[in-house]
């Protein structure tokens, strides 16, 4: 057992490309870990699609033993989390179940927009948080320059920021002993009732599901029979471990420790990410936060040969096993035939999903234009949810239509400000802020997702060169008021919904 004040658990946030999995490996390597021999790049991404695009998709776990410069020995509990904004709520869940945080900013490039978002969400769960400068081999490194900015957007102390090249190995020293002096050591009751927050799952086709738990009070043994409170299911618990990253079997997890459990459980989706894990017969007050994962855009696959529509049912059937978050259901379409309609949470995700289905399961695939779901609210009082224009019901018993909007930041270089304000006002956008960071501007904007899911993306990166970095997060389901009018006054097409029907005829 090791002591609640010798334990530290954290996680890296960063822009995607920042370095934040080359920071994981030398953390790994520089503590033998891992021996020299085993060692290769992006050690904690298993994905192929992981390692070929350079970014995280899954986060991932690794317990870390380290004896400090006072001659210590330590536990470090390290989460590799995602940086793009679709894993948005998988990070917040992992950013619960750590006390501090590593921000690891690219000391060439500065702050950027997912910088701020995944940061913020570090200081909602109240972390400690340690700046690190990367990348200062580069000739372009500024590490001054990008200090300053660091406290201008962010607002934490950078002075005593640590520089770092994780791909060299300067700085890899003095950010553990930053870990072990700077960050807290966990709290916890061994004596109370097991309480533990369900961080992350995935299938494995031996094992079942396998369950990343961080221990919040209590101890959980093996043979112990665990309920998830928010579907009241109850498992016997096979096996208890931690990551090195290989599994390794232990007998029991106690207060302030992260590893996993199997259970002969079945389905990711009855493992929610976020959900609190207890004795059965037990109650506890569950841990706050918690939601389902709910996707928000939506497309349909069908397959380019007819005669492999099976082939892909199975293939969405294994990856659905895999992903909670991942929902389909059938489709027809006129033109191309049999297929699914699809919801992820976001643009990235949807890549991913198709990527795998192509690459593992060898299905050539049409993939139809993404698109969002809209409320329709009708004069008895009754909403339905609309997820092709096809489905328009009349608009004579439609009281008022309510699409899904974000809160979008973009950081662009002051030369390009002017083109990014007049593309979110073409896309229905309503500016909230505009404030400046250098010489650089961060706006941020109100936009409808249907105008984002479609092409923002590219049209962003055309406008300002590639120079500009976008974040954004859903605020939920608003009416518009064009939208309303329309609706109101029986005028045909319906604004928002006119690229909807543009899109289905392109479909």
């Amino acid at each position: 057992m090791t002591p609640l004040s010798h334990i530290r658990n954290f996680s890296i946030v960063a822009h995607i490309d920042h370095g934040k999995s080359t920071l994981a490996d030398r953390l790994i390597q520089s503590t033998n870990t891992v021996a020299d021999r085993d060692m290769k790049a992006q050690m904690l991404d298993a994905m192929d699609i992981e390692r070929e695009r350079g970014i995280t998709i899954k986060a991932n776990t690794v317990r870390i033993d380290y004896v400090a410069d006072n001659g210590e020995a330590y536990v470090l509990n390290l989460i590799d989390t995602p940086g793009h904004v679709d894993f948005a709520y998988e990070v917040s869940r992992s950013m619960r179940a750590v006390e501090g945080s590593l921000l690891v900013v690219d000391s060439t490039q500065g702050v950027e927009a997912q910088t701020l978002a995944n940061v913020y969400q570090a200081i909602d769960a109240d972390h400690e948080i340690v700046p690190i400068l990367n990348k200062i081999d580069l000739p372009a490194a500024d590490c001054d320059r990008v200090a300053e900015q660091i406290e201008d957007v962010i607002g934490i102390d950078a002075s005593g920021a640590i520089r770092v090249s994780a791909k060299t190995g300067i700085g890899i020293h003095e950010t553990l002993e930053a870990i072990v002096h700077h960050l807290p050591a966990p709290k916890g009751e061994e004596n109370a009732d097991l309480k533990a927050m369900l961080v992350d799952s995935w299938y494995d086709s031996y094992l079942g599901v396998i369950v990343l738990v961080r221990i919040i009070d209590g101890r959980l043994k093996k043979g112990d029979r665990v309920k998830f409170v928010s579907n009241g299911t109850v498992h016997h618990v096979d096996r208890i471990g931690v990551f090195r990253p290989q599994m390794q079997v232990i007998d029991s997890l106690g207060p302030g420790e992260i590893g996993f459990l199997t259970a002969s459980i079945k389905q990711v989706r009855d493992t929610r990410v976020g959900d609190t894990v207890t004795h059965d017969k037990k109650t506890v007050t569950p841990l706050p936060g918690f939601k389902p994962a709910q996707p928000v855009v939506f497309c349909g696959l069908f397959p380019v040969d007819s005669s492999e529509f099976e082939d892909l049912r199975d293939a969405i059937d294994k990856l659905a096993l895999n992903d909670a978050s991942f929902s389909f259901e059938m489709e027809t379409s006129a033109a191309l035939g049999f297929g699914f309609r699809c919801g992820f949470l976001g643009l990235l995700h949807l890549e991913v999903i198709r990527d795998r289905i192509e690459r593992e399961y060898d299905i050539e695939l049409i993939t139809t234009a993404p698109s969002v779901v809209y409320h329709v609210y009708m004069r008895d009082g009754s909403m339905q949810e609309l997820h092709n224009p096809a489905d328009m019901p009349d608009l004579s018993v439609v009281d008022h239509l309510e699409e899904p909007r974000i809160k979008a930041t973009i950081l662009v270089p002051d030369d390009y400000l002017g083109d990014v304000l007049k593309l979110c006002q073409d896309r229905r956008g309503v500016q909230l802020d505009l404030t400046y960071a250098g010489s650089r501007a961060m706006v941020v904007y109100d936009l409808p997702l249907n105008e984002v899911v479609f092409d923002f993306y590219d049209r962003l990166k055309s406008v300002t060169k590639g120079y500009a970095s976008f974040d954004y997060q859903l605020t939920g389901y608003q009416t518009d008021n064009l939208v309303k009018m329309s609706v109101l006054v029986n005028d045909e097409p319906v604004d928002a919904l006119s690229m909807m029907v543009h899109r289905d005829r392109a479909e």
